[in-house]
């Protein structure tokens, strides 16, 4: 995509894009909260309603089968639907869903509910191609570091932001509070986002018929899916386990311990744009060999810290992993961003759904792993299976240079 090509894209009246970039980081932040909120209230929703054990595992199960259709049926329509009237409406549909979701009163509604909402959560995955779409390529990497910013954090915030919450009110003040946010974000974007007619003249059906052929054709966007999945499925490793080993000696953290620590790895995700920065300035190859190695590292300090005597000490050192792991992550993640919306600008859309879809088809995959090891070998087994999806990135650096330049 070419600078001419930006403009052709852009609306008649000036953008001012800076203020973009940083509503499109606030709004892809918050939103992505809703995903993983349910991993840690579902215990509570569950209680309230006298669900089922099964039923109350369907709440974040749903959610997250719903925001996988949503990336597969939805996000397409970026490619064939003018953007901001999109967005704005698949916001307002994770508005009433959120509400929906805080105001249910037997279980098939709050399931019902925690699915369309994790559909909508899709919005987030618009956003991002649409902020990239309105910079220059040459800066386009900045720029999605600075959106993929306030992504990961409010992944990373999002448990610990519902514990607490829930804590000083219940389940369903999150789902309360989750919705004014989205509402006045919403009324943001209104305000900001630019009226962006989409490049491709074609039917939805064909849209959705175009996927195979887009990862046949596009290596770039196979080779930076295949290590996103990678480094996804490091991360929900690590995050799917460490709230088992928290409680244990030497950390003996409690349940608002834990929460507070999963604040740490906040500070990985905020070296996210400097990433985009830097692969904008032709260092991207270095960068995603760098990263690879620096989540193989950093889950060595972490199974390192559990066999250490001092509490101190064992925190110290499993902070400065837990850093270094999502700094690594958000680094693969940002570059692999980047290289996938210098692709076809008609099909930005597909492209960024397809990519997000298959990498989290690689945290499922961690997940999976992570219990698996932890029944095999505890902490340290989940360390070296976590340390294993680094290790096949790494190889894969040495293996290609696609989508690396």
């Amino acid at each position: 995509m070419t600078i001419s090509d930006v403009t052709k894209l852009s609306p008649a009246r000036p953008v001012s894009v800076r203020p973009l970039i940083w509503i499109g980081a606030i709004t892809t932040g918050t939103v992505v909260t809703n995903l993983f909120a349910p991993q840690i209230l579902v215990g509570l929703m569950g209680r309230s309603l006298g669900m089922t054990a099964f039923q109350a595992g369907l709440i974040s199960t749903l959610t997250l089968l719903g925001y996988a259709l949503g990336l597969l049926l939805l996000v397409p329509l970026v490619d064939l639907v003018e953007n901001k009237r999109l967005i704005l409406r698949t916001l307002a549909c994770a508005i009433v869903a959120a509400l929906g979701t805080a105001l249910s009163p037997t279980p098939v509604v709050l399931l019902a509910a925690t699915f369309v909402l994790g559909a909508s959560c899709a919005a987030i995955q618009m956003v991002v191609p649409l902020v990239a779409s309105m910079v220059a390529p040459e800066r386009r990497g900045q720029a999605i570091g600075d959106v993929m910013s306030g992504l990961m954090i409010g992944i990373l915030v999002s448990r610990p932001a519902a514990s607490l919450i829930a804590d000083a009110r219940n389940w369903r003040g999150y789902y309360v509070t989750s919705a004014i946010l989205m509402i006045v974000l919403t009324a943001a974007l209104a305000r900001y986002l630019p009226t962006l007619k989409p490049a491709a003249a074609t039917s939805y059906g064909a849209l959705l018929r175009s996927f195979p052929r887009l990862l046949r054709e596009e290596p770039v966007l196979r080779v930076r899916a295949w290590t996103a999945a990678l480094v996804m499925a490091s991360f929900t490793a690590f995050w799917a386990a460490i709230a088992l080993r928290l409680p244990d000696a030497p950390f003996n953290l409690d349940a608002r311990g834990i929460a507070l620590f999963a604040l740490i790895g906040v500070a990985g995700a905020l070296a996210t744009p400097l990433a985009g920065r830097w692969g904008d300035r032709g260092l991207a190859r270095p960068m995603l060999i760098g990263s690879h190695l620096l989540i193989i590292a950093s889950l060595a300090l972490c199974a390192w810290a559990a066999m250490l005597e001092s509490r101190i000490a064992a925190l110290v050192v499993l902070s400065a992993g837990t850093i270094l792991l999502d700094l690594g992550i958000t680094t693969d993640q940002t570059l692999g961003r980047r290289a996938v919306n210098l692709l076809r600008p008609e099909a930005r859309g597909r492209i960024n759904g397809l990519f997000v879809a298959l990498f989290f088809i690689g945290g499922a995959i961690g997940a999976a792993a992570a219990s698996v090891a932890w029944s095999l070998g505890g902490w340290t087994m989940v360390c070296v299976v976590a340390g294993a999806f680094g290790v096949l990135g790494v190889v894969t650096d040495l293996a290609t240079r696609t989508g690396s330049s």
